[in-house]
């Protein structure tokens, strides 16, 4: 018999604000890929803004919205394929702004970029799918899979066109809100496709050593909000002291 799902809504809108707060940092950075100096430099750029995007705006709000999730069952996750779904989103979006970052825009390459950025992402939403240890098991509609993978493919173009072709403050802080709502959209639909089994209560190897929830979705959006801030204030930092070296 299917098992129903209820949802935290707190958790639910931690998970959009990390969201956007991610997305808008990963804005930020974004602008410094282009004007990078040396390969380093723009590696480094990358790195930064692929973080922000890949862990905070996407990993960081996957993983607290999962944890939102209830279906009425004790549920641990796998560290090791957990870790490797932060990776996957990490490398992502760092590959998707590398392929479009050298400062010449064209829509074929936004398209591939984005379509490489989108599948990851997607990707690594069902890995944090498969590391869920728990007495039930999982089918999927896979039309609605697919739908998901649409989202994340559409989504992930739309935040690499905003991250290059957007200046201002506000328009990037409107983007950022629309960009949350785009990684939330396809989250929560691939949750959508998703539906729980009681396998009468037979548990998974490794169930006892898995991570567990408490209040884990709280401590990961302290843990990403602090260091997302933190970039945030060095990246303006960093720009106010170059700019005092050209007065």
């Amino acid at each position: 018999m299917p098992m129903p799902m209820t949802y935290n809504w707190l958790l639910v809108l931690l998970s959009y604000a990390v969201a956007v707060l991610g997305s808008f940092t990963a804005l930020q950075l974004a602008v410094a890929i282009p004007l990078a100096r040396n390969p380093r430099q723009k590696t480094a750029a990358v790195a930064m803004a692929g973080g922000a995007m890949g862990l905070g705006a996407i990993w960081a709000m996957h993983f607290i919205a999962m944890l939102a999730c209830d279906s009425g069952m004790d549920v641990t996750y796998d560290p090791a394929i957990t870790a490797l779904s932060a990776v996957v989103a990490f490398a992502a979006c760092s590959g998707g702004l590398l392929l479009v970052g050298d400062g010449q825009f064209s829509w074929l390459k936004l398209a591939g970029a984005g379509t490489c950025m989108g599948v990851g992402v997607a990707s690594m939403h069902y890995l944090g799918m498969a590391a869920m240890m728990m007495p039930a098991t999982i089918s999927y509609d896979y039309g609605v899979v697919f739908l998901s993978f649409v989202i994340a493919v559409a989504a992930s173009m739309a935040a690499l066109w905003l991250a290059f072709n957007l200046r201002g403050p506000l328009q990037m802080i409107g983007s950022a809100l629309v960009m949350g709502v785009a990684v939330c959209g396809m989250h929560y639909t691939g949750m959508a496709a998703a539906t729980f089994q009681d396998n009468g209560a037979q548990l998974p190897d490794g169930y006892a050593d898995g991570l567990r929830v408490g209040n884990l979705g709280v401590t990961i959006f302290v843990i990403a909000a602090t260091l997302l801030g933190l970039t945030l204030v060095l990246h303006y930092w960093r720009q106010r002291y170059r700019s005092s070296l050209t007065i």
